[in-house]
């Protein structure tokens, strides 16, 4: 590359909306499910996308994006291959913070707390339901692991393909199920001028949620 690549001159204001106490409820879950559905109305074609952090036993952190399956009010799920970096992230350090972003919507939903691995049970329901090639390509792969070329790994694919012609490809155990378990919640609403509209969720020992503002 030649030369810097200046991006300072760049900017857009935020103009969707604002958020205050009263548009909140007082159960973060009930507002994430609320927010998910306006990000989906809203014409956002991946909404249950979320930026998954870890860091590893040095605190070395990695970041990338993964796809919520499932939650309630014990936490967020998603799926993965254990072998993964984020899996063993997770093994040595079992503690995580996602964040999502919906741009139609100019909003931000943060998560942070442990992460526990589901029931293997889990992990087997939801393998099976998945689309045939969804679960060759995650029996082939040994995630984040190098290979030659990709036509070493298409080949994996088709010699499974071919094992299991009536399409029952089993689950390797290391393909496993996560729940982030959050012990804060932040909602973004970004607002004119960068005077953004934050709250975060705190959980108390009891239990219960504490709602604050914070300054953007």
């Amino acid at each position: 590359m030649d030369g810097e690549i200046d991006h300072r001159a760049t900017r857009r204001d935020f103009c969707s909306g604002t958020l205050s106490f009263t548009d909140l409820s007082a159960n973060p879950w009930e507002q994430m499910a609320r927010w998910l559905q306006d990000a989906e109305a809203a014409g956002n074609f991946d909404p249950t996308a979320m930026a998954l952090a870890t860091a590893d036993e040095h605190g070395q952190p990695s970041v990338r994006f993964v796809l919520l399956k499932h939650f309630d009010e014990r936490g967020i799920c998603w799926y993965t291959d254990s072998r993964s970096q984020k899996g063993q992230d997770l093994a040595v350090n079992p503690k995580g913070a996602v964040v999502f972003y919906w741009p139609e919507l100019d909003r931000q939903l943060r998560l942070a707390g442990a992460v526990e691995l589901l029931p293997e049970q889990d992990a087997e329901n939801y393998f099976q339901q998945r689309p045939l090639g969804s679960r060759l390509a995650a029996a082939a792969s040994i995630q984040s692991q190098p290979i030659a070329n990709r036509a070493l790994l298409e080949a994996r694919v088709q010699e499974l393909a071919q094992e299991f012609p009536d399409g029952k490809v089993p689950r390797n155990p290391a393909w496993r199920g996560y729940r982030l378990v959050p012990m804060s919640f932040e909602f973004w609403q970004g607002r004119r001028n960068r005077l953004h509209d934050r709250f975060r969720y705190l959980r108390s020992s009891e239990g219960s949620w504490r709602i604050t503002r914070l300054m953007p």
